[in-house]
């Protein structure tokens, strides 16, 4: 999933280039959307590790209230 955001954030400044955007806004774009591919992954990792605790609990150990 990463490796299609990484090639995602590679491609779309490419296209704008293509299309006539400045080199700025390309620039700009490419940034965005690597901030927000950087975010995605870390809440993706957070997550992940958040389910592996929760499996070596035990079910039932997690307090609900």
């Amino acid at each position: 999933m990463v490796r299609w955001a990484v090639f995602c954030c590679a491609l779309v400044p490419l296209v704008l280039l293509a299309f006539g955007t400045s080199l700025g806004g390309a620039g700009g774009t490419a940034l965005g959307l690597a901030s927000v591919t950087a975010a995605c992954r870390l809440l993706l990792r957070r997550a992940e590790r958040g389910l592996r605790a929760e499996g070596a609990a035990g079910p039932g150990s997690r307090h609900r209230g």
